[in-house]
């Protein structure tokens, strides 16, 4: 649990009483007990309010917030209120203003305008945090803390720049190393003097707005340094927090599949990892089924917070839909299925003016409780009171692992070519999607995961492979697991130098194949992917595209091959034997139906089925703990639809009501079942 003081799914979300009046504040509270509201997220963005100059800070504001909601049974996630520099700070140190990728300098705006390598912002940042754990170490209201607000988006100024060889001094030791790693011989880009090394941007060596780079390693190297900045910022507020609050944890919001942080690394430095749902009206719920389980993954597994999603609309996307009658309720449970054990928004009344006015809250700006929204939010609330501590300390258990690894991600943006087509989410997804449909969970895992707990990992896309990770999946095939990679994968190092002696590199052995050449169509000329003969769930022709691998057996089976142009009766499918395990390699971009195929093969294989079986879009998934295993079935369909439960007869946790057999649920539906 986050808390023993509160062994529930907390329910709540961001509160800003400071933007309001006294008559206000007291008709929220009000309206918090009807809704179940028991955790408020306050002083995200207080800075100014709290320090109006270098020297004075005045908290009064905040003591009556806390102490108020505490007394009408209101727990505190207290920020510390360094999402945004207050003015004064940009106008006296114009250090803490970042400069952008065209090489711009800010001026004082905007949330995520903060050079993480300024001193005078680190110093400040660091002083407010322990001055707020001093303050309210010993207030029994606070439960967790909040640090900044969901970190982002990179600087290049003269202080970034000198962090940065620092940081490259610490990495390779000598400017040999580095001139070695980015391959500077070509182009004549050879380094004598550190401070001849600047940051890659719109100004050097960057272009098509970051998409492109002339020298992938030193733009990689870049991205880790400006996610370490913003991490090391991080670690400064919170250690300043631990040394008062030990025994509190600490968290900062994260994003989901936000590219510019390596979230693997921050979620090793979070008490709990926490992260704010928006899909938009169009998102694929698997897409976000899949993003709740990469934050699962971020501590291996550990039970997350859901720290934001909004419970009626949005407005930032282009289009800014409703949430449907039902449909909050029902993304806050599949939150709470794949591993959330909070259910909190932004924000519980809606702002007067500025950018977020239109963003939705519990409560709207009409101020009363006579909303379909408010109405809805009390009923989830009600429900999650009901369910008192039944999900506390569960899991999901999965036998299914898929790689998902950020720098990889990076390498293969930066690379000029083979394709501007190829986008690593989505063949990830393409994958976690065919184990979605069928109720199979799925853990999203980093490189350096454990894999003795799986039986099936799935890395699509391995353009790179770091230092030990092709011995740990040798390892896991040698002892019987499964092992499945794709099209341009084993091509390089973590430096993004590629590794020589032919394609997939390191993998080449494991995988049984070798890869001459790779081809790249643009994404509407497709080839086929003819089965020999049928293998499992696979038969007959499936579509590819994108990029195609022109491989040579070296071991493997060949289970399928290319239809049409050049390299038609070529492999584009095999299996190799690798100790008592064995490893696939797909050398193109596959179409769903043969993922699906695909993935029905392998876990029928391992013996692997889904939790029951359902109708397209009912989701399916379990949190177990001890010997029991909770149900979640979500209809995601706009009509009713059925699932099974076979012989089994289960009990619905909010109702009473038992299930046995084909069983209707209604559109939009959730039931938590148990045996």
């Amino acid at each position: 649990m986050i808390h023993e003081k509160l062994p529930k799914i907390w329910y709540g979300g961001d509160y800003n009483p400071e933007q309001w009046d006294e008559e206000t504040v007291t008709e929220d509270i009000r309206m918090f007990k009807l809704a179940g509201i028991d955790v408020a997220t306050v002083n995200v963005f207080s800075w100014a309010l709290n320090q109006p100059d270098e020297n004075t800070y005045d908290f009064t504001w905040l003591d009556e917030t806390i102490d108020r909601l505490y007394q009408n049974g209101v727990y505190i996630c207290l920020a510390t209120s360094t999402a945004a520099h207050p003015a004064w700070m940009a106008k006296r140190y114009p250090d803490v203003r970042r400069v952008d990728f065209e090489g711009r300098k800010r001026q004082f705006g905007g949330r995520h305008n903060s050079c993480p390598n300024s001193p005078t912002y680190r110093k400040y940042a660091e002083r407010i945090a322990e001055r707020l754990a001093e303050r309210y170490k010993n207030h029994p209201a606070v439960l967790i803390w909040h640090v900044s607000n969901e970190y982002g988006g990179y600087c290049y100024c003269e202080n970034c720049q000198k962090a940065f060889r620092v940081w490259l001094k610490d990495k390779y030791g000598t400017l040999d190393e580095v001139n070695t790693a980015w391959n500077t011989r070509f182009w004549g880009h050879t380094f004598y003097e550190w401070d001849e090394i600047v940051a890659p941007n719109g100004l050097s060596e960057e272009w098509q707005g970051g998409q492109n780079t002339n020298f992938q390693g030193i733009s990689l190297d870049y991205r880790r340094f400006q996610s370490d900045s913003l991490l090391d910022v991080f670690k400064l507020e919170r250690d300043a927090l631990k040394k008062h609050t030990p025994d509190l944890p600490v968290t900062t919001n994260l994003m989901g599949l936000y590219p510019e942080l390596d979230y693997f690394k921050w979620g090793k430095e979070m008490d709990v990892v926490s992260w704010d749902n928006y899909p938009s009206i169009d998102t694929p719920e698997s897409m976000t089924a899949m993003t709740h389980d990469l934050m699962r993954g971020l501590r291996s597994g550990q039970p997350f917070m859901l720290m934001e999603q909004t419970p009626s609309q949005q407005n930032w996307q282009p289009y800014n839909a409703l949430k449907r009658p039902g449909v909050m309720r029902l993304w806050s449970y599949q939150a709470v299925a794949h591993g959330a054990d909070t259910v909190m928004f932004f924000q519980l009344r809606r702002s007067r003016g500025a950018t977020e006015k239109y963003h939705g809250a519990v409560i709207e700006h009409v101020g009363h409780e006579h909303t379909r929204v408010f109405r809805e939010s009390a009923e989830l609330g009600k429900e999650l009171s009901q369910l008192e501590d039944k999900l506390i300390d569960s899991r999901v258990n999965a036998r299914v692992a898929i790689v998902f690894d950020w720098e990889n991600r990076w390498a293969i943006q930066l690379s000029s070519g083979p394709s501007i087509a190829l986008d690593y989410v989505k063949e990830v997804h393409k994958y976690y999607d065919a184990f979605y449909q069928r109720n199979i969970p799925v853990d999203m895992i980093s490189v350096e995961e454990d894999l003795s707990d799986y039986d099936i990992v799935i890395a699509p896309v391995l353009y790179m492979v770091k230092e030990g990770h092709a011995d740990r999946l040798k390892q896991f095939v040698a002892k019987g697991g499964t092992f499945v990679t794709t099209f341009f994968s084993g091509i390089v190092n973590e430096n993004d130098l590629v590794t020589l002696g032919g394609y997939p590199g390191e993998l080449r052995d494991l995988v049984g194949i070798w890869a001459e050449e790779i081809d790249a169509l643009e994404p509407s000329n497709y080839n086929e992917i003819v089965m020999q003969d049928k293998v499992g769930s696979l038969s007959g022709e499936y579509k590819c595209n994108i990029l195609f691998d022109l491989i040579h057996a070296e071991g493997a089976d060949v289970l399928a091959t290319y239809g049409s142009d050049f390299y038609k009766g070529m492999p584009v499918l095999t299996k190799n034997q690798y100790g008592e395990g064995h490893a696939y390699y797909i050398a193109s971009s596959p179409d769903q139906l043969f993922v699906q195929d695909f993935v029905d093969t392998i876990a029928a294989d391992k013996n692997i089925q889904g939790e029951l079986d359902s109708a397209q879009g009912v989701e399916v998934i379990a949190r177990n703990k001890a010997d029991e295993k909770i149900l979640f079935v979500m209809n995601h369909n706009n009509q009713s639809a059925s699932f099974d439960t076979g012989e089994e007869t289960y009990t619905n946790l909010l109702t009473g009501e038992k299930y046995t057999g084909e069983t209707e649920i209604k559109a939009k539906d959730t039931l938590i079942l148990s045996l």
